[in-house]
């Protein structure tokens, strides 16, 4: 089929390009892999807000990489390290930030990650799914049809990732580093609880316009 008969048979028209355009940049996305939205800009503008040079940052349940290359581009000189479970998303992040140094690993979050990294992380970000199981069969049907489950489906409550994440971030975070997750403003207050839960000093900020929230969790303790 040409692009125009994959277009019409109902792909997303990002697979039928092979990228998509996130914070200015050309993000190379596959299918089968997460096409990343543009309400996640807002995530990657807090993050930045938060990062200095030299800085580690990891994003966790990567998909296309998007997320950190975005940082990585206009910060240079940090640290990136990227994970997702899906081999799919771990080979299109590798085409993305191999290019600006950044590592990939695949794996289930922090598992996969050198042991060497615990305690010395700056910045942890993460788009992890965030749809309620019953809720995945109203989503718009070419992210239904076609993106991955995993990268959609967050569990009952749409919290599952958000629980895991928060509760190992204090074992990678230096103290004074930064847990941030986008979330829905719906189910803002309960990720806030999370963090709390989890022992970080814990805000909640939302950009109408994009229609995004972002979670943010702060490490004020002095040791691990």
């Amino acid at each position: 089929m040409n692009m125009v008969e994959l277009r019409v048979s109902g792909l997303p028209l990002e697979y039928v390009l092979g990228f998509t355009r996130f914070c200015d940049l050309r993000i190379e996305v596959e299918q089968g892999v997460f096409i990343p939205r543009r309400r996640t800009e807002f995530l990657v503008h807090q993050a930045k807000i938060l990062t200095h040079p030299n800085d580690i940052v990891l994003d966790l349940c990567c998909g296309s990489g998007a997320v950190g290359a975005a940082i990585a581009t206009d910060l240079k000189k940090i640290l990136l390290h990227s994970v997702d479970i899906d081999p799919v998303a771990v080979r299109c992040a590798s085409r993305n930030i191999t290019k600006i140094s950044g590592h990939v690993y695949q794996g289930d979050l922090y598992d996969a990650l050198p042991h060497s990294l615990r305690g010395q992380v700056n910045i942890i970000v993460a788009n992890a799914p965030y749809v309620p199981t019953d809720s995945v069969n109203l989503l718009p049907r070419e992210a239904r049809l076609y993106e991955p489950q995993v990268a959609l489906n967050g569990g009952k409550d749409g919290l599952n990732l958000h629980r895991k994440i928060a509760e190992e971030a204090l074992h990678w975070l230096v103290p004074g580093g930064h847990l941030l997750i986008e979330t829905s403003e719906m189910q803002g207050a309960r990720t806030f609880q999370i963090f709390v839960k989890a022992g970080l000093i814990t805000k909640i900020v939302r950009d109408e316009e994009l229609d995004a929230t972002v979670v943010i969790g702060t490490n004020l303790s002095k040791s691990h």
